[in-house]
Parts: structure tokens; sequence; C-alpha cells
């Protein structure tokens, strides 16, 4: 019996060390990337990013929590606007702030993460024209602390944030092609 157990603890202690060199081999960075082509000139779709405000009629994380408290506060848009969250486990608490906006191409977006877990991004929103439509590209990036690089070994974020950036840029899409 007492053989059995040891069999059993020294099996788990090689699965553990298994999942925490996997974990540690990861890269130091998480960056998810999406892009589509809007038909729609970028000066229709920047004001949608550029104003929290606006992000409950295309944010696929707006939606999933009817209860979720929004605060904002600094400038109402562009640089200096802020947007604060606090909802269910779906959604979380976080915050965000506009740092840059470079109408109507370019916007940076500081993305503090506080609940359920602690994480400190930057999201960037770029339209570039072509021709009669406007390519948008959102992407997310930052520091994949150990935590981060753990529950990689066992999902994939960039898979599952992407298919969030995926439904946003889908819904700014219907918005402005209107």
């Amino acid at each position: 019996m007492l053989e059995i157990i040891a069999i059993i603890a020294v099996i788990l202690a090689i699965a553990i060390a298994i999942v925490l060199i996997l974990a540690a081999v990861k890269p130091n960075t998480l960056q998810v990337t999406r892009t589509t082509s809007i038909r729609a000139p970028a000066e229709r779709i920047f004001p949608l990013i550029n104003d929290f405000h606006q992000w409950v009629a295309w944010s696929p994380y707006e939606n999933r929590d009817a209860a979720m408290k929004r605060t904002y506060s600094g400038d109402e848009r562009g640089q200096g606007a802020v947007y604060a969250w606090d909802g269910n486990k779906n959604v979380g608490a976080g915050r965000m702030e506009i740092l840059e906006a470079a109408a109507p191409s370019k916007i940076v977006i500081k993305l503090d993460f506080f609940k359920p877990f602690e994480g400190h991004n930057t999201a960037e929103f770029t339209m570039l024209p072509q021709g009669d439509a406007t390519t948008v590209t959102w992407t997310m990036y930052g520091p994949a602390v150990f935590m981060s690089k753990l529950m990689q070994v066992f999902m994939n974020l960039d898979r599952m944030i992407g298919r969030d950036f995926e439904v946003g840029l889908a819904n700014l899409k219907q918005l402005t092609e209107k």
C-alpha cells in the first residue's frame, strides 16, 4: 500500500514539474491581434473607439453583465478619457485610459485588469484607409507574468481573446457600414 502511494506521489510530482517547466518556457509577452476590413471611412470608425461611452454599442464585453458598474472620468473622449468597470466573473474589474488619440488613424489605451486576475496591458486600434474601405486592427499586448504563462499551458489565450476581438470588430463593421 505504501509503495502505491509513493508511486502516485512521484507521478504527481513529475506532472507538476512538467506543467511548471512548460509555463516557464512560454514567452514573456502576450500579444493578441485581429484585423478586419470595414467599408467605411476611418473618420466614421474612429469616434466609436475614441469615446468610451460608445463602446456599449460594439464592445463584446459590454453585454456580458447587465448589472456591470461603469464609471467615466477624465476627458470625455480622446487622450485622458478614463473608463472603469466592475462586474461579474465574466467581465471582472478594470480600468482603461486613452493615452494617445491620433485622429483618425490610431488610439492607444492603457488597459489594467484587477479582477479576476491582475494584468497591465496596452490596447491599440489602428485604422488604415484602403480605397473605399478601412483596415482596422485591434491589438493587445503586455507582459506575461508567470500566472499568465501557467494559464497558457491549459488554454489558448490568443484564441480566447481573439474571438472577442473578432466579435468587436464585426460589431464595428456592422455599425459603420450602414
